[in-house]
C-alpha cells in the first residue's frame, strides 16, 4: 500500500479539506480553514516526498511532472474519497496539494444552503454561475444541485472538468463525465461537442477563457441549462468579468446575449464557524427578473444590488446581508464577517460589543 494512503486516511478521519506536502516541512492538513501539522510525521526532504508522490502515478504522469514541474489529476482511494491532486516544483524542491472530494455527494437539503439555490435544479435552460475564491465550496454546491437534478428529472448531463471531481451515478439522469486531457482537449472543444450531444444540462468546471465563456453563453441561449464557475466575488463583479473578457467591439452584442441567457449568479464564501469546529457558507444570490436583462444590456451593473434587494421575497440576498444573518444567529463571529464584508461599517459596532 502506498504510504501516502496513510495521510489520505488521516485527512479524512480528521475532517480536513486539503493535504499539503512540501520539501523541508512536515505534512500539514487544512482543518476548518487553518493549516495544522499531521501528528506522528516529521519534516520531509526532497527524496522522501518524491518517493511518496511517485507511488500513486503512472510512468507517463511522472515523466510529465519531471519535465514540466506541474501535474494535475484525480486519484481515487476506495472507501476513503477521491482527491484532486496537484504536483508542483518550488524553491525547496517537490510539493503537492490534495483536495478531498467525498465519495458520497451531500444532498442539497443537508448543506443548509438558502432555499433559492435548490430552485436552480428545476430550471430548464439558461446560464447559472457559481462563483467565489478557491476553497469556497463551489464544487460541493454544484454537485448538490446536479444531484438534485439527477434524482428528479430524466435528462442527459454532460460534465466537463479538469480533473473530474464528483462522480454522479446514473439514476434518473444519464451522465457523460468528460475530463480534460483524457477525454477532450479543452473546455471549449467539449462544450462545442456537448451542444451537438443532445445535452439537457452542461457543467463547465471552469470558465477560463474567452472561447469557453462565449460557448457557454451560446449553449444556454440554444436551450441547455449550463452551470459554470468563476473565481469572482459578487454578482455585479461576475457579470462585469464575463463582459470584459470580450474585445470592446463585441461587448454590446455580448451584453444583449447574456441579458437573455443569464438565469442566476450565486457567489459563495466559506467562513469558520464561531465555535471553530467547522465552516459555513455565505451566499449572495441573484435570480433572473423582468428588470435584470435591461440592466445587463445597459451595462448598469451598480443597479444589481438594487435588484437583489428588491427580490428578497424570491430568495435573493446580498452577501453583506447573508453575513449579517450568520452573525445574528451566532454561527460566525462579527470579526470574520467584517473581514469579508463590503460595507464594513455595518459590523464595526458588533466587533466592539463582542
Amino acid at each position: 500500500m502506498p504510504r501516502l494512503h496513510e495521510l489520505f486516511h488521516y485527512l479524512r478521519d480528521h475532517g480536513g479539506s486539503d493535504l499539503h506536502l512540501a520539501a523541508g516541512l512536515e505534512p500539514r492538513i487544512r482543518l476548518h480553514g487553518s493549516l495544522v501539522s499531521v501528528e506522528g510525521w516529521t519534516t520531509l526532504d526532497e527524496a522522501p516526498i518524491d518517493e511518496l508522490l511517485r507511488e500513486i502515478v503512472s510512468e507517463e504522469q511522472w515523466t510529465d511532472y519531471r519535465a514540466s514541474g506541474d501535474l494535475d489529476f484525480a486519484y481515487g482511494l476506495a472507501g476513503v474519497a477521491r482527491f484532486r491532486a496537484n504536483f508542483l516544483r518550488q524553491g525547496n524542491g517537490p510539493a503537492a496539494v490534495f483536495r478531498i472530494i467525498p465519495e458520497d455527494i451531500v444532498p442539497i437539503e443537508q448543506l443548509a444552503l438558502p432555499p433559492a439555490i435548490e430552485t436552480l435544479a428545476h430550471l430548464h435552460q439558461g446560464l447559472v454561475l457559481v462563483t467565489g475564491p478557491t476553497g469556497s465550496g463551489k464544487s460541493t454546491t454544484l454537485a448538490a444541485i446536479i444531484d438534485k437534478i439527477n434524482s428528479t428529472y430524466p435528462k442527459h448531463v454532460v460534465t466537463i472538468e479538469d480533473p473530474i471531481e464528483f462522480v454522479h451515478k446514473n439514476r434518473r439522469c444519464v451522465f457523460s463525465h468528460r475530463e480534460l486531457g483524457r477525454d477532450t482537449e479543452s473546455f471549449a472543444a467539449a462544450l462545442r461537442s456537448a451542444i451537438r450531444q443532445d445535452a439537457d444540462v452542461i457543467l463547465v468546471g471552469e470558465m477560463r477563457d474567452l472561447e469557453t465563456i462565449a460557448l457557454a453563453i451560446t449553449a444556454a441561449e440554444m436551450g441547455s441549462l449550463v452551470f459554470g464557475t468563476l473565481h469572482t466575488n459578487g454578482a455585479a463583479n461576475t457579470i462585469d468579468r464575463l463582459i470584459d473578457a470580450f474585445p470592446a467591439d463585441e461587448q454590446a452584442q455580448v451584453r444583449t446575449t447574456l441579458s437573455e441567457s443569464l438565469a442566476a449568479v450565486v457567489s459563495q464564501l466559506l467562513l469558520k464557524t464561531a465555535d471553530g469546529r467547522g465552516r459555513v457558507a455565505a451566499n449572495e444570490i441573484l435570480l433572473k427578473t423582468s428588470g435584470l436583462p435591461n440592466v445587463i444590456r445597459e451595462g448598469n451593473t451598480p443597479m444589481i444590488a438594487t435588484i437583489i434587494q428588491g427580490g428578497r421575497s424570491q430568495g435573493m440576498q446580498r452577501m453583506d446581508d447573508a453575513l449579517l444573518s450568520l452573525v445574528q444567529s451566532k454561527r460566525i463571529t462579527p470579526r470574520d464577517a467584517y473581514m469579508k464584508a463590503t460595507d464594513k461599517q455595518k459590523f464595526e459596532q458588533m466587533i466592539e460589543d463582542e
